[in-house]
């Protein structure tokens, strides 16, 4: 499922970056402004991670899509050492065959230089800028994930949160980091394209951004509990995370 959850943000981050940065696509040719076309693309990732963290298979799994996700519930105890480990595993097989489906299917309007496998860079502002960007990005994004999803007026709308993040993200930091923020997803245009230009970065500015994010939320909380590894919790699902099961808890419901 994870597999599955990355593949398709990489399948739908491909197609969207082909309708709106190939130069021969009607989009690109009716929308001439960059900042307009980074705002729609924004926009389009950022709907992409909604559906697929209320997907069924994205409620199922948790829809981490992100090894700096997983390792963060992980510190958490949220999350089992097993479960993590394929997790992550699954995240890196799915993004990157997500991105070669791309290839294969639209060619050489993905794969050239306009669009370049949607490979993730940093910008002129130089490396230490982009470390900077991706670490706080993730900090962010992480904090969020944590405060809304373990405040019970808010759980429900942790999903509707992190796509807003995304969407913002992409706009506002893609030219400065290539807005990654995730290890899984610059490997997978990475191992596709060959292009593994500061690679470091996306692997250790994600990672070390969510699970500082751990202790800003501890400070920012008097009690801050975590109930679930989840992006979305319903309470139809049984969850393989913190052992929710919606029949023992009708039970009780029942009982009471």
């Amino acid at each position: 499922m994870e597999a599955w959850a990355l593949g398709m943000f990489m399948i739908s981050a491909g197609v969207f970056a082909t309708l709106l940065e190939y130069p021969g696509s009607p989009v690109h040719q009716a929308i001439p402004d960059p900042a307009i076309r980074l705002a729609l693309m924004g926009l389009a990732m950022g709907l992409t991670a909604v559906a697929i963290i209320y997907s069924p298979w994205g409620q199922t799994s948790g829809a981490h899509m992100n090894p700096a996700v997983t390792l963060t519930f992980l510190r958490l105890g949220k999350v089992a050492p097993w479960d993590a480990l394929f997790y992550i595993i699954a995240q890196f097989i799915g993004g990157a065959l997500g991105t070669a489906m791309t290839a294969w299917l639209l060619g050489e309007l993905f794969t050239g230089p306009k669009v370049a496998f949607v490979v993730t860079m940093p910008g002129q502002a130089g490396l230490g800028v982009a470390f900077v960007t991706e670490f706080f990005m993730s900090l962010i994004l992480m904090l969020t994930i944590l405060l809304v999803s373990n405040t019970p007026k808010t759980e429900r709308l942790t999903g509707l949160a992190a796509g807003l993040l995304v969407a913002t993200f992409i706009t506002l930091a893609a030219p400065i980091s290539g807005m990654s923020i995730n290890p899984a997803r610059t490997f997978a245009s990475a191992v596709n394209s060959g292009q593994w230009t500061a690679l470091w970065i996306y692997f250790t500015a994600p990672i070390m951004g969510m699970l500082a994010a751990v202790d800003v939320y501890r400070k920012l909380r008097p009690d801050p509990k975590v109930f679930c590894a989840k992006l979305d919790h319903p309470d139809h699902r049984r969850c393989i995370h913190c052992g929710y099961d919606p029949q023992q808890h009708s039970a009780i419901q029942s009982g009471n």
